[in-house]
């Protein structure tokens, strides 16, 4: 059976987040700017969109058919990002369609990048690091009608993944080596936090996520009925603390909402409930999470 979330009557909740909302590009940390193109370019298949120097960082903006899906912000010396500290666990990039993914699996087979695989049943996924310990999930989605939905719970599951049943699909003269396709975006994040309580209570309680599945030391939010748009897990961060500014992470990550009065709602209730929100001079706004990671929130 599919359905949609369900909000329990008897808890206050606030308005939710409007349909039509999408993630925009996800901005990190690394080292090495020719180490970095040569996995998010040359590996994964991303274009570079833009290349230059933003407030005053050299900065590498990579995606697919001219949409920006990661921002790369290149500080020579950082160290690797530690497993223990909240902010970024992956960032997840979402294919159009299985043969996308196929492609991906060769690429990585052929280069022997180490990386895992999971049947999510909703989705199905790989899972690797970028050279800087960045984690990245990228991934396709099932058809919707497939999804089942339990009380207002999504079911996804943890199975192995036939990697060879993918790439079986393929044409066999199809290059593993084209660019990523148009259609390609950035799904969801998947973030590391001290508490999961506290981050329902942000996430949901204020920000306005429908609670959409939880496991212990995991809860998963999503607006519109999608599987997830975020995640977010304390398996190996619970009581962490935010990353220092000497290693790789996540830096940001953005929700694009489809109207002005979307925005403005939305940063009104945030301000309501004591967040500290600040506007930008292109009409977005920036919000902390409890655990000091930037979320900006702006429209198309």
């Amino acid at each position: 059976m599919t359905t949609t979330p369900a909000r329990d009557p008897g808890v206050l909740h606030p308005p939710p987040l409007p349909p039509g909302l999408r993630l925009g590009p996800v901005t990190l940390a690394v080292a090495d700017r020719d180490r970095s193109l040569a996995f998010y370019r040359d590996l994964l298949g991303l274009e570079v969109i833009d290349d230059g120097v933003h407030h005053g960082e050299p900065t590498v903006t990579l995606g697919a058919d001219r949409r920006a899906i990661v921002r790369l912000v290149v500080r020579p010396g950082i160290d690797r990002l530690p497993r223990n500290v909240t902010g970024l666990y992956h960032a997840a990039i979402l294919l159009p369609d299985r043969a996308a993914l196929g492609r991906v699996i060769l690429r990585l087979a052929e280069t022997r990048y180490p990386f895992g695989a999971s049947d999510h049943g909703v989705s199905e996924a790989l899972y690797l690091d970028d050279p800087d310990g960045n984690g990245l999930e990228i991934y396709r989605d099932r058809p919707r009608a497939g999804w089942t939905w339990r009380d207002g719970r999504i079911e996804m599951t943890i199975l192995p993944l036939d990697l060879d049943e993918i790439v079986a699909e393929l044409d066999g003269d199809e290059p593993s080596r084209a660019p990523m396709p148009a259609g390609t975006t950035l799904g969801h994040m998947h973030l590391r936090v001290g508490d999961v309580d506290e981050a329902e209570r942000f996430y949901a309680g204020v920000l306005g996520f429908d609670v959409v599945a939880g496991f212990p030391g995991a809860r998963f939010f999503s607006v519109d009925g999608y599987h997830h748009h975020l995640g977010t897990n304390s398996w190996e961060s619970a009581g962490g603390q935010p990353r220092s500014d000497a290693t790789a992470g996540l830096l940001g990550w953005e929700l694009v909402l489809p109207t002005m009065d979307d925005l403005a709602a939305t940063a009104t209730r945030l301000s309501a409930a004591g967040q500290t929100v600040d506007a930008h001079a292109d009409g977005s706004v920036e919000v902390l999470d409890p655990w000091r990671t930037q979320l900006v929130l702006r429209t198309p």
